[in-house]
């Protein structure tokens, strides 16, 4: 089995305007990083569209209309001041959220040992009726809920390592105790959610907030002593990563620190525990990250240990 590559060119045409940190080189540092010879055994996919049944399991049908009804024939139209579509990004939407669908049924089926899904508009802000910080649908949650109407992953575990709190996948998760959310991010910071006191209806909502300038220790000591213990209690049926790269030293967006070593760690860690309970099956999907060699070079860290998951 082999780690798999989601992506597609229609994630390029998503085009949010001069000047947007939400870029379409972000997408193109990745697979520069992961057209080097060290991931020539990657097996490469094109991402399908999500169907609407696959989108409305995380959002309501009338809401997937109504943004995709928002999308402009021509030059941009803004949701709010931070995410703002084109005439592309209706199907670049509709590809990010259907790599992960797809890249579900690759490790659900066995076809796959994990996957990466290389893909753009992110989604961990996309809350159950709102689209916002540059999100338009939530692909993890979109995931997760498709893993368990397709092949009966009943449980199932998000781990968000975004600088930015997930609010998004929070609040589609909340009040179902067999989802799992949990975020390691620095607070305070957008979207203003994440406080350790979240815990969701059930539990199931783990926060880990760090302080601005926190780096490595202070990282893998959330991870360690909060985060990796709430999954392995948790015993996920599967893992999905959202896999935000903005906690980098680098990044222009925030103020963590860490490096390409943290985010391989974390990706180890997550790998041991997800072939303790759930026949090592992970969906990583692309969230933030946009300093591009920083984004590049850390995905190029979290993919290669995936491969050795």
């Amino acid at each position: 089995m082999f780690t798999t590559l989601f992506t597609h060119a229609a994630c390029l045409d998503h085009d949010t305007g001069l000047g947007h940190p939400e870029c379409a080189d972000r997408l193109r540092a990745v697979l520069a990083a992961l057209e080097t010879e060290e991931f020539y055994m990657l097996e490469r996919q094109e991402a399908p569209l999500a169907t609407m049944d696959q989108l409305s399991r995380a959002h309501p049908r009338e809401h997937v209309e109504r943004i995709l009804a928002l999308v402009p024939e021509q030059e941009h139209a803004g949701i709010d001041a931070d995410t703002v579509m084109s005439p592309g990004s209706g199907e670049a939407a509709l590809r990010a959220a259907g790599a992960v669908v797809a890249a579900v049924d690759a490790v659900a089926s066995g076809h796959s040992r994990n996957a990466f899904c290389a893909v753009r508009p992110p989604g961990h802000h996309a809350e159950h009726e709102k689209a916002m910080g540059f999100c338009l649908f939530n692909n993890a949650a979109v995931g997760a809920y498709h893993a368990r109407a397709a092949h009966g992953l009943q449980r199932v575990a998000v781990m968000d390592f975004d600088v930015h709190h997930g609010n998004g996948t929070q609040d589609i998760f909340q009040r179902d105790p067999d989802l799992l959310y949990c975020s390691t991010h620095q607070s305070p910071l957008y979207p203003g959610t994440g406080d350790a006191g979240e815990k969701g209806d059930y539990g199931n909502c783990v926060n880990a907030p760090l302080a601005a300038m926190s780096g490595s220790p202070e990282f893998r000591h959330a991870m360690t002593h909060i985060i990796l213990p709430a999954i392995d209690h948790f015993k996920p049926d599967l893992l999905i990563i959202s896999a935000g790269f903005d906690a980098h030293s680098r990044d222009p967006l925030a103020g963590l620190h860490l490096t390409d070593d943290d985010f391989a760690w974390a990706t180890r860690k997550l790998g041991d525990l997800a072939r303790t309970h759930c026949g090592a099956r992970i969906v990583s999907v692309l969230e933030g990250g946009y300093n591009l060699r920083a984004l590049a070079s850390a995905t190029a860290a979290h993919v290669r240990e995936l491969m050795y998951c």
